[in-house]
């Protein structure tokens, strides 16, 4: 068993709403050094495998296909 962590976030110069929402929260609750927030996702994959080859090679095909949209997101996965 092969367990991994994706992080999917926007790419640099995509605007981010949700993140610019979380900034004003923090500064509403007095955390006035917050200087910047970009907001992603995380999923945690086990890929039924002990081959690590592959498991790179499935991960990031799962990454292209499935969980990040590429054209305006930007992956990365460990394997543990």
């Amino acid at each position: 068993m092969i367990k991994a962590r994706v992080t999917v976030t926007l790419k640099n110069g995509v605007l981010d709403p949700q993140g610019k929402a979380i900034e004003g929260a923090l500064h509403a609750l007095e955390f006035p050094e917050v200087a910047k927030v970009r907001q992603g996702k995380v999923f945690d994959v086990e890929l039924d495998t002990k081959d690590r080859k592959k498991a790179e090679a499935d991960l990031k095909a799962i990454c292209e296909k499935l969980l990040a949209n590429t054209v305006i997101e930007d992956y990365a996965f460990e394997i543990e």
